[in-house]
């Protein structure tokens, strides 16, 4: 059936809010769509997942998939689109959907839209749209291929919210691996564990440059504390060593959409607006009143940062 499978990402057995993006963008469609909930312990987590319209939620629960290797999900994915008749296959831009997609979409001869962060139907012919230039630019591109496989850009579709009555749950066996998956083996994955929110999921991200320098734990880490938010940082702080790689915000690091976004001691370089510029508030402090931060921000502080962040965390917590 003409139609789309939304392929979930599961993390610890739970769904991954990317997920709900893809099923927003599933929506937007308007054709009907099913969901592919693959993975060890996939069965406790498709119950998540039956409350958001999809015709049905298919489950393949295999102690075999407990890794993401792209190469042992292809072969289901492309057994249960040939037994569907799915057109699109859609899913998140994560590092599993960018890492997924392009190897599927081979095996399918499928034309490949990624990272789009918009759709357009008109009439039978549909166009995505998709970043270029680090952002500076966008484009609208068609796919001509009976089959379309899309990666969808969590920051840019809002998180699908459950509607209707519950979608039956469908169980499927794991299709035999392909002589390629005995070359790629999962080493480890060393993830770093911490009490605050997921900085691409949280509703707050609080983000510091170089000119924090050595001090950047202590002046984030209270105002973040405060809020409840997420830490981030720019790509000069992380290369200084100021800041871990994995709380880089930007083009090549991490894309961030929250509800406010501050940017403290931060200029603005494109490459790091690419990745936190489509934030609801922007607020930005910093002491350079010609800094390109103050061209997207919606509030801006032309002040030093050492004597505002501090006075900030004063007042918060006096207000709290």
């Amino acid at each position: 059936m003409a139609g789309t499978l939304v392929v979930a990402e599961l993390s610890d057995g739970t769904i991954r809010k990317a997920t709900l993006s893809a099923i927003s963008f599933a929506r937007q469609l308007g054709a009907p769509f099913a969901i592919l909930a693959m993975g060890a312990g996939a069965s406790a987590a498709a119950g998540q997942l039956t409350g958001y319209g999809a015709t049905k939620v298919v489950v393949v629960d295999d102690a075999v998939l407990k890794d993401p290797v792209c190469e042992r999900y292809v072969p289901t994915i492309v057994s249960t689109v040939n037994e569907g008749g799915w057109d699109t296959i859609a899913m998140a831009a994560s590092a599993f959907g960018k890492d997924l997609a392009p190897r599927l979409a081979a095996r399918l001869n499928a034309g490949y839209a990624a990272d789009i962060n918009g759709l357009k139907v008109e009439g039978g012919s549909r166009l995505y749209r998709r970043p270029m230039y680090a952002g500076n630019a966008f484009g609208w591109l068609a796919i001509v291929t009976p089959v379309h496989v899309v990666t969808v850009r969590p920051t840019e579709f809002a998180a699908a919210e459950p509607e209707g009555s519950a979608s039956p749950i469908a169980t499927a066996a794991r299709a035999p691996d392909e002589p390629s998956a005995s070359r790629v083996a999962f080493v480890k994955l060393e993830a770093i564990t911490s009490e605050r929110p997921d900085l691409a999921e949280a509703r707050v991200v609080v983000s510091g440059g170089r000119a924090l320098k050595e001090q950047f734990k202590q002046v984030l880490e209270p105002l973040a504390n405060a809020l409840g938010a997420a830490i981030g940082a720019s790509r000069a702080a992380c290369d200084a060593g100021y800041a871990p790689p994995e709380l880089q915000v930007g083009q090549t690091g991490r894309t961030v959409a929250p509800q406010l976004y501050i940017a403290i001691g931060i200029s603005g370089a494109i490459q790091h607006i690419a990745g936190m510029k489509g934030s609801k508030v922007i607020v930005a402090i910093n002491k350079d009143p010609d800094a390109p931060i103050f061209q997207i921000a919606d509030y801006g502080l032309v002040q030093d940062l050492f004597v505002a962040v501090p006075e900030l965390v004063r007042e918060l917590k006096a207000q709290s």
